[in-house]
């Protein structure tokens, strides 16, 4: 029975031993099947991504890398160049032309500045003969008479009194304007809007001094004391469509002007293309109210006690025909401020103008314009500085003109 067991168990024992046999063969040949397929795999896979991203046959092109190449070498001659030391000749040669190069970019700027002015002043023209300007007649589009200068005289409806002091003074009359306007190309009108009641009682009477002397320019403004800078800017804009002048005066109703004087110092400046002139001054910036000529934008001129840039004081100035086109095309976007004398001073900072200081367009009242009457020169305009003006200007002109005006016949000898 032992034997028989032995037996039994050796040949289970053999049995079990062939079947691990067996099965670590399977084992063996699967792992080799799984190998092969796997290298298959990757192989096919590299050839797939090879095939759908071409990289295989992209080689840079010989001529892009010789164009490259090239190029290289150009950028490398050219620093070799900037960097490669001057010949003595060339050292001493840019003294010499540093000179020249400034007077060239000095002649181009004006050239390329004066272009543009004559650009605005075309524009405004031709917007001015589309749609006519503030209260002036659309000028007449071919033919349009060339002037000397336009003097506008600021006057207001409660200045009849004044603006007959100034017919019986230095503004001629009648056919004698006619004939100024005609033979010297100077034109002389009383400058007002209209009332805050268009064709009331006050712009009645205006009309009816005008069918008398014929010698107004009506504005398309309201009239006030603190529109002033309006109504100057409105007085540009008309004049520059309505008269064809080389300068554009402005005047205050109550001073004394020697019109063959005033003619004689501007042609003095028509050389300059922006000319602005007058007596220029620079006044504090009143930043306290309820004074006299009080600025509400004080603050926009720096530090409390700051003063005014330089600019024309408002009894008399003059500007030139490209500086009152540039007003008349940027009319819309030239901001104003309390002061009209300031605010066309403001309009010029930036622009390439000539300030043109003259005290002769301020002169005092009796005996100073006297004086300098005397001594060979005469005023262009006189007032007292105390009132802005000559004070009672509607009872004093008359003296002032018989003492410091210029003889009747001055302005029919002039030469402009």
């Amino acid at each position: 029975m032992k034997m028989s067991f032995n037996k039994s168990s050796g040949s289970r024992g053999w049995g079990q031993g062939a079947a691990a046999g067996g099965g670590g063969d399977e084992l063996v040949l699967r792992g080799s099947i799984s190998k092969k397929w796997t290298f298959l795999l990757c192989f096919g896979s590299f050839c797939i991504g090879l095939l759908f991203t071409n990289r295989m046959w992209t080689v840079p092109e010989p001529k892009e890398i010789i164009r490259r190449s090239t190029l290289e070498v150009e950028k490398m001659s050219l620093v070799d160049g900037d960097c490669a030391p001057k010949s003595a000749g060339d050292a001493r040669d840019v003294p010499g032309e540093v000179p020249r190069t400034q007077d060239v970019i000095q002649t181009l700027d004006r050239t390329i500045s004066n272009l543009e002015m004559e650009l605005a002043s075309a524009k405004a023209t031709q917007e001015s003969m589309l749609h006519g300007a503030a209260g002036a007649p659309v000028p007449e589009p071919t033919g349009k008479r060339k002037h000397f200068m336009v003097v506008g005289v600021n006057t207001a409806f409660s200045s009849r009194k004044r603006r007959d002091s100034v017919r019986a003074t230095w503004m001629p009359q009648g056919e004698k304007r006619r004939t100024m306007e005609e033979e010297k190309g100077i034109v002389i009108r009383f400058v007002i809007g209209h009332s805050a009641t268009p064709g009331g009682i006050l712009d009645r009477a205006i009309d009816a001094e005008d069918r008398k002397h014929g010698d107004f320019m009506r504005l398309d403004h309201v009239e006030g004391y603190l529109e002033l800078a309006a109504k100057t800017k409105a007085y540009f804009v008309a004049a520059v469509s309505t008269w064809d002048a080389e300068y554009y005066v402005k005047v205050d109703d109550d001073v004394h002007v020697n019109i063959a004087t005033l003619g004689n110092t501007l042609a003095r400046h028509r050389s300059k293309p922006r000319a602005y002139v007058g007596c220029m001054k620079s006044g504090p910036v009143l930043a306290q109210k309820g004074v006299r000529y009080h600025e509400p934008e004080y603050w926009k001129f720096g530090e409390w006690g700051n003063r005014y840039f330089r600019h024309a004081s408002g009894q008399l100035y003059a500007i030139s025909k490209d500086l009152a086109s540039y007003i008349a095309l940027n009319q819309h976007v030239l901001h104003k401020y309390a002061n009209e004398d300031v605010s066309l001073g403001s309009w010029f900072i930036g622009l390439d103008v000539e300030h043109v200081d003259d005290r002769r367009l301020c002169c005092g009242t009796p005996p100073d314009c006297e004086w300098k009457a005397q001594a060979g020169n005469a005023c262009v305009a006189s007032f007292d500085w105390s009132c802005s003006g000559i004070c009672k200007s509607a009872d004093r002109i008359k003296e002032v003109h018989q003492r410091c005006g210029e003889s009747e016949n001055a302005i029919w000898n002039a030469e402009f």
